[in-house]
């Protein structure tokens, strides 16, 4: 397994490129792209949409937690809108053919929204294929993370489509950033759990830092840890010496023959 430590926010690699969440103070409304061979070093190549997204909640069109898949001969990022803190947010979509910065055409959202009525928070979009079915993984705090059926083209949910929970902690702790992909006869779902903001004015006590954990299933839903027990999933990276908060977890498979993960210190 390989660590590589660069600044930014929820990362997402696909081919040469990786899709993120700027962490400088200057930035100004977009996601951007990284480019490299996986090994690094890592070369900005610009913004994802300079202007922002067209999704505007009240006023805010700054957009992060990108995740890049390839649909066709197309390159879908998915992307999340919202006020910090709340659940005034939606998920929205952009579209490229060569994934290069200055080429993604903004779909705005794509219908999966929420405020103070829902029980989840839309934000942290995953898309993931099953065979010949799209869902769309999501959600941040709220009661966890759920996900959503998709149309064969995924660009929004299907026709009577509701979102169900997959992961749920009924404690004060996050539990975010879903990950889901298929390999060897399974289905894992990387996603974040633990404290991870605020930091400035309360350290979390140890063994509640933001980490990652992973479970797995034989099919899509429900989960369940090596264990085979459904209710807890397995802590897969936590914090030590050299690492604290680890999250948004991103797998890569390279040479068609090998697993590595890369998770990108925050």
């Amino acid at each position: 397994m390989k660590l590589l430590s660069i600044l930014i926010g929820f990362p997402f690699v696909v081919r040469t490129f990786l899709a993120d969440t700027p962490t400088r103070k200057s930035a100004k409304a977009s996601a951007q792209m990284h480019t490299t061979q996986l090994t690094g070093p890592w070369t900005d190549v610009g913004d994802v949409l300079s202007h922002g997204s067209k999704v505007d909640l009240k006023g805010e069109r700054l957009f992060w937690a990108p995740d890049v898949q390839k649909v066709g001969d197309m390159y879908y990022l998915y992307y999340a809108v919202s006020s910090i803190g709340s659940q005034n947010s939606a998920i929205g979509l952009a579209r490229s053919k060569t994934l290069d910065s200055g080429t993604w055409i903004d779909a705005g959202s794509v219908g999966v929204t929420s405020d103070s009525s829902k029980t989840y928070n839309a934000i942290d979009p995953n898309l993931f294929k099953d065979r010949d079915q799209y869902y769309l993984n999501f959600g941040s705090f709220w009661q966890g993370i759920y996900q959503i059926q998709f149309l064969s083209d995924p660009t929004k949910p299907a026709v009577k489509a509701v979102p169900q929970q997959l992961a749920f902690t009924s404690n004060d702790e996050v539990r975010e950033g879903a990950y889901e992909f298929a390999y060897n006869g399974y289905y894992y779902l990387f996603f974040s759990q633990g404290v991870c903001c605020v930091l400035d004015q309360k350290k979390p006590v140890k063994g509640k830092e933001y980490h990652i954990l992973v479970c797995r299933s034989k099919s899509p839903t429900p989960w369940e840890t090596r264990e085979r027990s459904t209710s807890e999933s397995r802590s897969y990276l936590r914090s030590e010496d050299a690492w604290l908060l680890m999250g948004s977890a991103d797998v890569v498979e390279e040479h068609a023959a090998e697993i590595e993960e890369f998770v990108i210190k925050l």
